[in-house]
C-alpha cells in the first residue's frame, strides 16, 4: 500500500508541476498576443492588393449559408471568391451560387475537381482554385470558418514589408445553437488548446514553425516554395507541412493578429469523440515530441490522482484541495486565452474547460491507438512522417 500511495504522489506531484508551469506560460504568451493584437488592429494599412479567396466545399452543413456570405461583405476594395466541390450537383457548391447571386457586385467562380487523386482532398480542390486564381494573394478558408467584414483588410496587413511568406489566423470554437455538451466541449478545446499551443510554441521557439489551415494568407509562390500542391497533397496536416518547410528555408511564417471563428457542428458524443481523436492523430504525426510532451500539460487527470491518493492515505481534504488547486489552473488557462482572442462569453466557457481538459487527456491517449482514420466516408491509414495512405 505504501508503494501504491507514493507512486499516485509522484504522479500527481509531477504533473501538477509541469500543467501549472505550463498554465503560467500560455497565461504570458495570450496576453502578449492580445496586447499585439490590439496594437495592430489600431495600426492603419495602406497595402491592399488584389486576393483570391479560395473556398473548398463538400456537402452543406447547418450554417454553412451565413459563414460563405460573409465573404461577399467584405471591405476589401478588390477581390474574387473561388469555389469548388467534387461534383456540379454538390450541396454546398449550390449553395454557393445561391448566396452569390445577391451580391451580383463580387466576382465569383464555381469549379469542380472530380474525385480527389490526392489522399488529402481538401488539397486536391485548393491545387485546382490556386492554378485558377485570378491573384497573386491567396486566402485559404475552410468550409466552417466564420469571419468578420474586416478579414481581408486585417489579415493583408502582414505582407506590407515583403518578406512575409505565409500567415495563419487563430480561431475561436464555436458551437452551434443549441448544441449538445460533446460539441460545446469540442469547441471549448479548439478555442483554448490550440490557442494557448500554438502561442506558447511561438513564444518559446522565438517564431512560427507551422501553419493554422482553417485559414491561411499567402502570395501562390508559397506553395511552390513548400514542395508545390502535388507534394503537400500527400500529407494529412498539409498546413503545419507547409508552414514548416517555409520556416526551415528562412521564410517568415506567423500568427494573424486577427482572430476568426470556427462552427462546430451539434454531433453525438461517439462521433465528435472519432473526429477530435483522428485530428490528434495528425498532430502526433506533426509533432511527435512535442504531443507526446503535451501529456503533460494536463492538469484535470493529475488532480484526481492527487484526489485518490487523498483518498487512500487519509488525508481526504487535502485530495479535495488538490483537485480544486487543477480545476483553478484550468480554468485560469481557459480564462486567459479566451479573453486574448476577443470571446464575450469567456467566462461561462472557462468554467466548463477542467471537464474539457479531462476530456483532451483521453483523446490525447486515444491518438496512440493505431494509425487509421475515417474521413468522409474514406478509410486512411497515416504514415509516421504524416503522409496519406488510402486503405
Amino acid at each position: 500500500m505504501r508503494v501504491l500511495l507514493h507512486s499516485l504522489f509522484f504522479l500527481a506531484t509531477v504533473g501538477s508541476v509541469t500543467s501549472t508551469i505550463y498554465c503560467l506560460m500560455a497565461v504570458v504568451a495570450t496576453v502578449r498576443f492580445g496586447l499585439r493584437k490590439r496594437r495592430e488592429d489600431r495600426a492603419a494599412s495602406t497595402f491592399l492588393p488584389a486576393i483570391s479567396v479560395l473556398k473548398p466545399l463538400h456537402g452543406a452543413e447547418p450554417s454553412l449559408a451565413e459563414s460563405l456570405e460573409m465573404y461577399f461583405q467584405q471591405d476589401y476594395p478588390e477581390y474574387e471568391v473561388l469555389f469548388c466541390a467534387r461534383t456540379a450537383v454538390d450541396e454546398g457548391l449550390q449553395l454557393a451560387q445561391r448566396v452569390a447571386a445577391k451580391y451580383p457586385h463580387v466576382p465569383v467562380r464555381f469549379l469542380t475537381c472530380g474525385e480527389p487523386e490526392y489522399p488529402n482532398p481538401k488539397m486536391w480542390s485548393l491545387a485546382l482554385m490556386g492554378r485558377e486564381a485570378k491573384y497573386e494573394y491567396l486566402v485559404t478558408s475552410d468550409a466552417d470558418a466564420r469571419v468578420t467584414k474586416e478579414c481581408l483588410r486585417q489579415s493583408i496587413k502582414a505582407f506590407s514589408d515583403g518578406s512575409t511568406a505565409l500567415t495563419s489566423c487563430m480561431y475561436i470554437g464555436t458551437a452551434e445553437k443549441g448544441a449538445g455538451l460533446s460539441s460545446r466541449l469540442d469547441a471549448i478545446g479548439k478555442s483554448v488548446e490550440m490557442v494557448s499551443g500554438c502561442l506558447v510554441a511561438d513564444m518559446v521557439e522565438g517564431g512560427t514553425h507551422f501553419a493554422l489551415g482553417v485559414t491561411m494568407i499567402l502570395p501562390k509562390r508559397s506553395w511552390d516554395d513548400a514542395g508545390g500542391y502535388d507534394e503537400l497533397g500527400q500529407y494529412w496536416a498539409e498546413d503545419f507541412v507547409l508552414g514548416n518547410r517555409l520556416s526551415k528555408s528562412g521564410r517568415r511564417v506567423l500568427i494573424s493578429n486577427h482572430v476568426i471563428r470556427i462552427m462546430v457542428l451539434d454531433t453525438p458524443f461517439l462521433e465528435s469523440f472519432r473526429n477530435q481523436v483522428r485530428w490528434m492523430k495528425s498532430t502526433r504525426r506533426s509533432r511527435p515530441w512535442g504531443h507526446l510532451g503535451s501529456g503533460l500539460t494536463f492538469a484535470m487527470p493529475f488532480g484526481l490522482v492527487g484526489l485518490l491518493w487523498g483518498l487512500l492515505s487519509g488525508h481526504v481534504v487535502g485530495g479535495v484541495l488538490w483537485l480544486a488547486a487543477m480545476m483553478l489552473n484550468r480554468v485560469v488557462l481557459a480564462a486567459s486565452a479566451l479573453i486574448a482572442l476577443g470571446e464575450p462569453r469567456w467566462l461561462s466557457q472557462a468554467l466548463l474547460y477542467p471537464l474539457r481538459d479531462l476530456l483532451g487527456s483521453l483523446l490525447w491517449l486515444g491518438s496512440y491507438w493505431g494509425s487509421a482514420i475515417h474521413y468522409h466516408d474514406s478509410n486512411l491509414v497515416l504514415s509516421e512522417d504524416g503522409r496519406v495512405i488510402r486503405s
